[in-house]
C-alpha cells in the first residue's frame, strides 16, 4: 500500500474516532432530553426522510401516529442523530474497505455485508421484517468473519471488525424505537456506541504508531486492561441507571449524596431493579420500576463508581511512577472530572448539559485508558500494524 494511502487511512481512523465521540455526546443529549421515541418509526421520522416541518405534514403525522403526537423540538434531535450515525457508518465502511484492500475474500465480505445491510433496511421499510433480520445477521457476520480471517494484525482487523459492530449498533438503534426504550436495549445501544468509539480510537492510536521502545511495561499493560474492563462495567451500570430513569432515585439536593433519600440504607429492591428482560409491548418511557428498585440501581452505580475511582486513581499513580506521567495525569484528571459531574447530576437535579457531559467524560476516560494501553505496547508490536507494500 502506498505511503499516501497509509496516511489517508491513519487520518480517517482519527477523524472517525473524533466523530464517534461527538455522536456519543449527541446520542446522550437525545436520550437525556427524552427524545428517544420522538420519531415513532425507523429509519424515517413519521414517514419522512427528515421530519415533518409544514402544517400539512404535521397534521398527517398526528393522524398516522395518534398515540405519539408530533413534537418538533424533539423529532429533529432523533432524526439528526440517525443522520450522524449513518455518516459514521459510511466512514467505517470506507475504513474497512481500505483495511481489506488487496485481500480479495475480506474485501468481498466487506462489500457484500454493506450491500446486505442496505438492502435489509429497504426491506424493513417495506414490512419484510423476517428477511430484513436475516440480511442484517449476514451483514454483521460477513465483516466479523473477515476480520478474524484477515492475515493482517492489530488495527487492520479492528477496522474491519468495527464495521460489524456499527451494523449491529444500527440494529440496536432500531430496536430502541420498536421495543419502546426497553432498558436492556438502550443500555446495549450505549455500550455499542462506546465500543465503536473505543475501536476507532484504538485503530487510530495503532496506525499512529503509539508504543514503547521495549516490552518493559508489560506488567502495567495488564493493569490497564483490568481498568478498561472495570470502566466498561461501570458504563454499563450508568446506562442501566439512565435507561431505568434511576438517576434521581435518591433525590437531589441536600440528603441525596452520599446518602440516598436522606438515609444511608433506604428501602431497596435489587431483584426487581436488575431484571434484564420484562417481555415485549411495554412502553418504558419514563420508567416502570418503583422507587425501591430504582434506588437499588442508583446505589449499585455509586458502589461501582467508588470501586472504579479507587482502582483508576491507583492506576494513574502507578503509570506516573513507571514513566508515563502524562498518561497518568490524563487518567486522573478525567477520572476526577467524571466523579464531579456524577455528583453534580445528583446535587443539581440532572441538568441536561451536566448529564450529557457525564457521558462524554466517560468516553474521554476510556480514551485515556486506551492511549495508556497503546503506550505500553512495544514498538516492535506496533510496527506489525504497518502495511506491507503490495498488500
Amino acid at each position: 500500500m502506498s505511503l499516501r494511502m497509509k496516511r489517508w487511512l491513519r487520518w480517517l481512523a482519527a477523524f472517525a474516532a473524533l466523530f464517534a465521540f461527538g455522536l456519543v455526546m449527541f446520542g446522550a443529549f437525545v436520550r437525556l432530553s427524552n427524545a428517544g421515541l420522538s420519531c415513532p418509526d425507523w429509519p424515517t421520522c413519521y414517514g419522512q426522510v427528515t421530519w415533518p416541518q409544514h402544517a400539512q405534514a404535521v397534521a398527517h403525522a398526528d393522524a398516522s401516529f395518534p398515540d405519539r403526537p408530533y413534537e418538533a423540538h424533539k423529532a429533529w434531535r432523533e432524526q439528526v442523530h440517525r443522520f450522524l450515525a449513518g455518516t459514521l457508518g459510511v466512514m467505517v465502511l470506507v475504513l474497512a474497505l481500505l483495511a481489506s484492500w488487496r485481500r480479495r475474500r475480506a474485501l468481498a465480505a466487506v462489500v457484500t455485508g454493506a450491500v446486505f445491510a442496505a438492502v435489509g433496511v429497504g426491506m424493513y421499510m417495506h414490512g419484510e421484517h423476517l428477511w430484513s433480520s436475516a440480511l442484517a445477521a449476514c451483514a454483521i457476520a460477513l465483516p466479523l468473519f473477515a476480520s478474524l480471517g484477515l492475515n493482517r494484525p492489530g488495527a487492520w482487523k479492528i477496522s474491519v471488525f468495527a464495521l460489524a459492530v456499527i451494523i449491529f449498533q444500527a440494529m440496536l438503534g432500531m430496536w430502541t424505537v420498536t421495543l419502546l426504550l426497553k432498558p436492556v436495549v438502550v443500555t446495549s445501544h450505549l455500550l455499542g456506541g462506546m465500543t465503536t468509539f473505543g475501536l476507532l480510537a484504538w485503530a487510530a492510536l495503532r496506525f499512529a504508531g503509539v508504543g514503547a521502545a521495549d516490552d518493559g511495561l508489560a506488567s502495567l499493560r495488564k493493569l490497564v486492561v483490568i481498568g478498561v474492563v472495570l470502566l466498561a462495567c461501570q458504563i454499563a451500570l450508568g446506562g442501566w441507571t439512565s435507561a431505568n430513569y434511576a438517576a434521581l432515585a435518591c433525590g437531589y439536593g441536600p440528603g441525596s449524596f452520599p446518602e440516598c433519600l436522606g438515609q444511608w440504607m433506604p428501602a431497596t429492591d435489587f431483584k426487581q431493579g436488575f431484571i434484564l428482560w420484562r417481555g415485549i409491548g411495554v412502553n418504558y418511557e419514563g420508567g416502570v420500576l418503583d422507587l425501591p428498585a430504582r434506588s437499588a440501581i442508583q446505589l449499585v452505580h455509586r458502589l461501582g463508581a467508588l470501586v472504579v475511582f479507587c482502582y483508576l486513581a491507583w492506576l494513574s499513580f502507578k503509570a506516573s511512577r513507571q514513566g508515563l506521567r502524562g498518561f497518568g495525569i490524563a487518567i486522573a484528571v478525567t477520572l476526577v472530572c467524571q466523579v464531579l459531574l456524577g455528583i453534580s447530576n445528583v446535587h443539581f437535579g440532572l441538568p441536561l448539559p451536566v448529564a450529557t457531559a457525564h457521558n462524554g467524560m466517560a468516553a474521554l476516560l476510556l480514551f485515556a485508558l486506551l492511549a495508556t494501553l497503546a503506550r505500553t505496547q512495544c514498538r516492535a508490536a506496533v510496527a506489525a500494524d504497518e502495511p506491507v507494500h503490495g498488500g
